[in-house]
């Protein structure tokens, strides 16, 4: 019995593969081992770094709540303690942007924080 071979899917995995490496450089995109290689290692860091996207947002979004809070005389932790007690739930994102856009609401939040 003759030997089968699957070429149409093997020539469309390749050509899969390939599509994804368009716009490497060097043989990266167009040597199909170095873009098989290059294409795998992309796709690794672009899952592992969608999860360090959120951890670097939230960093930001914490510097720039404490340089609104030092502004009134109140560290993070401080401000952070002080909605907690005053009951008001704001996330993280929501109050960098009041700190960075809406000066005079932060200002509020601030004073209800401090009463």
């Amino acid at each position: 019995m003759p030997r089968s071979v699957n070429n149409v899917a093997s020539r469309h995995r390749r050509k899969k593969v390939m599509r994804l490496a368009k716009g490497y450089f060097g043989r990266r995109k167009n040597v199909w081992t170095v873009a098989k290689n290059a294409v795998e290692k992309g796709l690794l860091y672009a899952y592992r770094d969608r999860k360090v996207k959120k951890r670097e947002f939230r960093a930001l979004w914490i510097q720039r709540i404490n340089a609104g809070a030092r502004q009134y005389g109140l560290s993070y932790s401080q401000f952070m303690g002080g909605l907690k007690k005053a009951g008001i739930d704001l996330n993280r994102k929501v109050l960098a942007d009041l700190a960075l856009n809406h000066p005079e609401a932060f200002k509020s939040i601030i004073e209800k924080v401090k009463a």
